[in-house]
């Protein structure tokens, strides 16, 4: 049985504080399944101005649905700060558009080693 999701921070016992939508599952043993987890790490500037990096908890996995044992969580904190479910939001936004990207001849010219040099050489000779 699932209940509502929503947005929280993970504590989890390595350490890590990952962030993410979540739901919550009552099968065998306790679990919870997170949705493309991330990590948010606050940065700052010599100048003083701050920011955050985010960046995804599992960086070379393909999947974007975790389940995770409640034994491997220290705590679970409901987020309602807007600030950052837009920003974790608009990252997951970047993301799936980098994903549907994909190379064509529209982005720029296309061109065989032999061509690619003549041309160059070309520009050379007449700079």
């Amino acid at each position: 049985m699932l209940e509502e999701d929503f947005y929280a921070t993970i504590k989890l016992i390595t350490g890590e504080e990952i962030f993410a939508k979540i739901s919550s599952t009552n099968e065998e043993g306790s679990q919870i399944l997170v949705s493309n987890p991330v990590v948010i790490t606050p940065i700052f500037s010599k100048s003083g101005s701050s920011g955050y990096k985010i960046e995804p908890w599992l960086k070379t996995a393909s999947d974007d649905l975790f389940l995770i044992s409640m034994e491997r969580v220290v705590t679970v904190s409901e987020s309602t700060n807007m600030q950052m479910i837009l920003m974790y939001n608009s990252f997951l936004k970047d993301v799936n558009n980098e994903k549907q990207s994909k190379i064509s001849r529209k982005m720029g010219y296309i061109a065989d080693i032999n061509e690619a040099k003549n041309i160059l050489e070309k520009l050379y000779k007449n700079s």
